[in-house]
Parts: C-alpha cells; structure tokens; sequence
C-alpha cells in the first residue's frame, strides 16, 4: 500500500473539452472550461500551478513550466452522459444501456400508480428547473396538496412538495414508493428525488431535507472491494445517494460546494485508511443545467481559493485526485449534460516529481485505487499508479 489514504474529488459536470463522440450526442464545440473562459473570463492560479492549463488550452489558465500535479484527461466509455453512470465507470462500472429519460414527462401508466397509491393528484409532469417549477405550482400545490412530479435531462423523477402541506415522512414514503415500482423496465428511472421546500408564494426555498433514491450499481464497484477488505469509504456529499449506500461505510450530507469543501476539511484530520469519495454537485445543478455562466465561474473561483486549504490538509502518505463526472458546458445548447473529456490532477506530498500522464478512461482511477489497496478490481480501466512517481 502506497498511499494510506486516497481523497477523491469529484467536480460536478466540469468537462474538459468535446469527447471523440460528442456529435452523436449533440454536443459538437462542447468545453465546459474553455467556453466559461472565453465567454466570461477565468482565473484559476492555484489551479493553473497544479497543471490544469496544461490539459488543453483555456484562456486564462496559461500551461505553467514547473506543475506541482501529475495531470491528464479522461474519456468516458459508458453510453449515457449522467451523474450516475460517470460515477459508477469512475468506480469501475461500464454502462451499455442508457437509463430512461423523460423529455415528454413520464407515462400515464407510472402516474396513475402514484395516485393511487397517495390519493392525491399530480401537477407539472415535465422537464423543468427545481426552482421554477416550485414558483410555478408551490401556490396551487398548497391549495390542493397535489404532487409537484418533473424530471430533468437527467434519468430522474422528481417530486417537490411543501414541507407544510406534504409532511416530509410522508413525501419520503411516497418516492421510496416510486423507487420501489421503477427499478426495471418498463421504467428503470436512475434516482427518484423528494424536494422539500418552505416559504410563501413569491418566496418559496428547497430546504436541506432532499434525498435521492438510486438504483443500486449494477455490479460490484472499488467502493465494495474496499470496504469488503475492511477499509473505509466515506462518502461526503451526493456519493452515498448515487450510489444508494454500496460499498459506503460513513456518508456525510452536505448543503453545497463550500459546505462540501469544509466537510472533506474535517474527513482529512480524521485518522483512517482508505477512501474518501466527495462530490461538489452546484457547478452541475446551480449553474450548469441553470446555463449560468458567470454563477460557474464564480463557484471554480471559489473552489480556487479554497484548493490551499486542501493540499495543506494532505498527509506524507495521502492523494489527492480531482477530476469530473461529466461536461455541463453553461454556453451550450439546451439544458442537458454535455459528453467531454474530464481532467484529471493527482496530488501528493510525497510526489518527487509532476507533470503529465498518459490519456485514458475514467475507469483508470478505480483501477488505481484497487492497486494502492491491493484489493479486487473490475474488468475496466488500467491503473495509472506506477505513474505517480
């Protein structure tokens, strides 16, 4: 064992530039970084010293002579484009079928179930913004009681009730409900979400009570082999709902990036070996899907300032790997996923030398992950372990 503990930090939706199959996607010119760049400008220093700019040209992030980071880019295999299958093909997972999406809302056969089952009706059914859907039904919704139902371009079905109305027991009830009828086909949604909010019309708030249904991995994942062997997996943020508690030994909720960030802080001064597993959701959610591309410029700016406090937090013996899950270019068409190369940094004390590694496949970082603990792995990816000199 190389490394005693492994920090994986997962950049929601921050994509590096179009994958070699963007078109069939529809996301030709796709870069989630370079577009924010060149659109509202970017700077990145802490990010720029660890080699970031030296992945693919970004206005602003100039490459640096002397990174202090081992860095690449990463290709995803799997077919879809979505949280959930990023993150199982970064834990060794390849996904062949694509999850169900709803850009027409759902069937009136899986609505009829769910009003069955709650007697109450249902509102929305459609692709929406959390936000503005609840503006747009909260008021009707605390008239009625309804169910607020949408999706998203993600494999996802939603449901937002007022905390007042729809107690939040009861709303949790109903999706574990929806989870439980939607996990194969005709359906096979990827995560069922209840979305409590509060407030008065005008000035309705999503409170911190969300939770996500997933449907487990498909397989087993590094997250398993790990803690199989008895080592720990803690998972800071959404990790433990996308990967709906496999493998997961502590999960630790969090309220956003900032609050992702001060969370994984206080991970790292705990004494354990293994695997810490966060991810940073707002750059996806706030400002990717939004098409906000001043508010994600903003929020990697913030996350730059705050990257000094990380590394001084890492041990002799830690890593520290950062990389994404997908591409969400604000400046792109529509409001779905973008298919891009991720970047990948690798940091460590211990690290005698830096500077690139070879291109490879998101599944790389399960793989070398597997190796540093020398447990089981899955069929996919190549370690970059030997690299890291």
């Amino acid at each position: 064992m190389r490394f005693n503990r492994i920090h994986l930090l997962i950049l929601d939706s921050v994509g590096i530039g179009e994958a070699p199959d963007a078109a069939e996607f529809g996301d030709e010119g796709a870069h989630t970084l370079g577009n924010i760049a060149q659109t509202v400008g970017l700077n990145l220093p802490n990010f720029q010293q660890l080699g970031l700019g030296n992945i693919e040209p970004i206005e602003g992030v100039p490459p640096t002579d002397h990174p202090t980071a081992y860095y690449t880019k990463l290709e995803e295999q799997s077919v879809g484009k979505d949280t959930m299958t990023g993150h199982w093909e970064i834990m060794g997972l390849q996904i062949d079928t694509p999850f169900r999406t709803y850009p027409d809302g759902f069937p009136d056969d899986l609505l009829d179930k769910i009003k069955k089952y709650t007697g109450r009706d249902i509102v929305a059914n459609r692709p929406a913004s959390g936000t503005q859907i609840i503006e747009e039904w909260g008021e009707h919704q605390i008239k009625t009681g309804d169910l607020i139902v949408y999706t998203s371009a993600d494999p996802v079905l939603q449901i937002a009730a007022h905390e007042e109305v729809i107690p939040v027991k009861e709303l949790y009830d109903i999706c574990e409900y929806v989870r439980s009828i939607t996990n194969e086909d005709p359906y096979m949604i990827g995560r069922i979400i209840a979305r409590p909010y509060v407030g008065e019309p005008g000035h309705f708030t999503r409170t911190s009570n969300r939770k996500d249904y997933a449907l487990n991995p498909f397989g087993q994942t590094t997250l398993d082999f790990l803690s199989d062997a008895g080592k720990d997996v803690i998972a800071v943020g959404k990790i433990n709902d996308i990967f709906n508690g496999q493998g997961i030994t502590e999960a630790i909720k969090t309220k956003n990036n900032d609050d992702g960030i001060t969370k994984l802080l206080e991970v790292m001064k705990k004494d354990f070996t293994g695997l810490s597993f966060t991810n940073l959701v707002d750059f996806d959610s706030e400002y990717g899907h939004r098409r906000n591309p001043e508010g994600y410029r903003d929020a990697l700016e913030h996350l730059d300032r705050r990257l000094p406090e990380l590394m001084d937090s890492l041990r002799e013996d830690d890593l520290l790997i950062i990389t994404a899950d997908h591409g969400t270019d604000p400046t792109h068409q529509g409001t779905d996923h973008t298919r891009e190369y991720v970047p990948l940094l690798a940091i460590s004390p211990s690290f005698e030398e830096a500077g690139e590694i070879a291109q490879g496949y998101f599944a790389d970082t399960s793989q070398t992950i597997s190796e540093n603990f020398n447990v089981e792995s899955t069929e996919n990816g190549t370690s970059y372990l030997d690299q890291l000199l």
